[in-house]
C-alpha cells in the first residue's frame, strides 16, 4: 500500500452516460451507445476525440461530463493508490490515448475506462457498456470508411490531463 494514502482504499467508479435517447430502449436489450468515465479520488477521467496528436484524456467533475446525459454509476472495486500516484498513472496512460486516434469501434472512451479499470482492479468494465463496439468490430469491414476512422465523440478539452 502507498504510505501517501495512509492505507486507505479509494472507490473506483464507472460513470456511464447516454449518447442517444434510443438507449432508453436498447439498454434493456443489453445494448446502447454509451460514453463512460472513470472516477477515482473524486474526479472523473475520460477519453475523447480531437484533431491533434496530443492526449485526448481529460478530467471533469464527477457525473457532469458536458454533452452527455448521465445514466448510472457502477462500482468497480477499490484502489490503494494515493491521489498523487493515481494522477501519475493517468498521465502515463494518457500518452497511449491521443485524440486523433479515437475510433468508435477500436479505441473509444470505453476502451480507455476498461484499460484504467483492469490496471487498478484487475477486472474489466461491465460488458454491456462497450458491447455495441464489440459487435461493430465483427462487422467493421461492412461499415463505411468514414465511420471506421472518423474521430467521433468529441468531448470537452477544458482540463486535459496532459498536453
Amino acid at each position: 500500500m502507498d504510505a501517501g494514502n495512509d492505507g486507505a482504499t479509494t472507490p473506483v467508479l464507472l460513470n456511464v452516460y447516454d449518447l442517444t435517447p434510443v438507449n432508453d430502449y436498447l439498454y434493456w436489450l443489453g445494448f446502447g451507445v454509451f460514453h463512460s468515465g472513470i472516477e477515482v479520488h473524486g474526479m472523473e477521467y475520460g477519453f475523447g476525440a480531437h484533431d491533434f496528436s496530443s492526449s485526448g484524456v481529460f478530467e471533469v467533475e464527477s457525473k457532469c461530463c458536458p454533452g452527455f446525459v448521465y445514466r448510472k454509476t457502477v462500482s468497480l472495486g477499490t484502489t490503494d493508490m494515493s491521489r498523487e500516484d493515481f494522477r501519475s498513472f493517468i498521465e502515463r496512460l494518457a500518452g497511449k490515448y491521443h485524440g486523433n486516434t479515437y475510433n468508435l469501434i477500436a479505441k473509444n472512451c470505453n476502451h480507455f475506462t476498461d484499460d484504467v479499470c483492469r490496471n487498478l482492479t484487475g477486472k474489466p468494465i461491465p460488458g454491456w457498456v462497450n458491447r455495441l463496439a464489440r459487435v461493430g468490430s465483427v462487422f467493421d469491414c461492412l461499415l463505411p470508411e468514414s465511420v471506421q476512422v472518423s474521430p467521433v465523440g468529441r468531448v470537452p478539452t477544458l482540463r486535459p490531463v496532459i498536453g
